[in-house]
């Protein structure tokens, strides 16, 4: 797929699912966070927030992959969503200024995802702002 003006990312703590989307079709990208474990949460009683540090690498290729994209939309659960876009607006802000909304999106299957980014997106239209 040539175009790649639209874009949609689903991510949680593991990975983030990238679609393209298009009126011609979509074509997606799974990247996969090297976390060293499954939780994002330490056991009680231990040192520390009690929280597992952000992959900075994951988040990294994120930005890469979604670079150059006229439109963005974020979903996803919990705050991951959130951390992405934070990690935009500091490395990344060209990408950060094109997010079009921020949205919490439990797991969806990938088909639903593509769904909702094709009624957000307004194809052939300047981007719109929202509130963030």
């Amino acid at each position: 797929m040539q175009e790649r003006s639209h874009v949609v990312v689903w991510i949680d703590h593991l990975q983030a699912r990238i679609f393209h989307v298009g009126l011609t079709g979509t074509d997606q990208v799974v990247l996969k966070s090297h976390l060293p474990t499954q939780h994002i949460h330490h056991k009680a009683n231990t040192i520390g927030s009690g929280h597992v540090a952000e992959d900075q690498d994951f988040l990294k290729h994120i930005a890469e992959a979604i670079q150059g994209a006229e439109q963005i939309l974020i979903l996803g659960p919990a705050s991951e969503k959130t951390v992405l876009h934070t990690y935009l607006r500091e490395h990344a802000p060209a990408s950060s200024d094109r997010v079009i909304a921020v949205e919490p999106a439990d797991h969806p299957t990938d088909g639903e995802i593509v769904a909702y980014a094709k009624r957000h997106f307004r194809f052939g239209e300047a981007p719109r702002a929202t509130s963030r």
